[in-house]
């Protein structure tokens, strides 16, 4: 290639690179937060089912859009199907009680202090084996319509919905059904 024609694409290259770096706007936030124990981040939790609260710790709002953490407490043994996320990590950290976590072919037994990492792309599930209550930090990263997603069901979008509408709404907020919940009583 001309040096001259090198240098005249490495010019008209330059506006497109400045406006990248302007086009995502930084909508996080400029200064710590806590969250105390047993409290949402926005003091409004959300509940999927009967036994099953999530409290916000880091919303993706305050990372703009890179990071989703929340803590689930459930009374209810069980746990959501098999699914997959093509674009977001997962990850659990129990804090009381006892999970199974299936990531791909594995199954994970998890208690106090333990963590599982469930990679985009692989299927996916957990499961509270324990009695009582337990409650585990679950991260998304980053954090896709996850949040949008919980706080939808938490107002009733899927009461009454068929099982491919609840599929369609799923893939729309950017994970997929792939299988059965875990076998809960299966023991490791």
């Amino acid at each position: 290639m001309k040096r001259s024609k090198f240098l005249m694409l490495s010019m008209a290259t330059i506006p497109s690179v400045a406006f990248k770096s302007k086009a995502r706007p930084s909508d996080r936030l400029k200064k710590g937060v806590k969250v105390d124990t047993g409290k949402d981040r926005f003091d409004k939790s959300i509940s999927l089912l009967e036994g099953d609260t999530f409290f916000t710790k880091i919303s993706s709002k305050d990372t703009n859009g890179d990071l989703y953490v929340f803590e689930s407490t459930r009374s209810k043994k069980g746990g959501p199907t098999l699914h997959t996320h093509e674009s977001q990590d997962e990850w659990w950290y129990v804090l009381e009680g006892e999970f199974n976590v299936k990531v791909g072919e594995e199954i994970f037994n998890a208690k106090p202090g333990d963590s599982v990492f469930g990679p985009r792309g692989v299927p996916h599930t957990f499961s509270k084996v324990s009695e009582g209550v337990a409650r585990v930090i679950i991260t998304f990263q980053p954090a896709g319509k996850m949040e949008e997603f919980f706080t939808a069901i938490s107002n009733g979008a899927m009461k009454g919905k068929s099982d491919k509408e609840q599929d369609d709404f799923r893939k729309l907020h950017g994970f997929e059904r792939v299988g059965p919940p875990l076998d809960y009583w299966k023991k490791f």
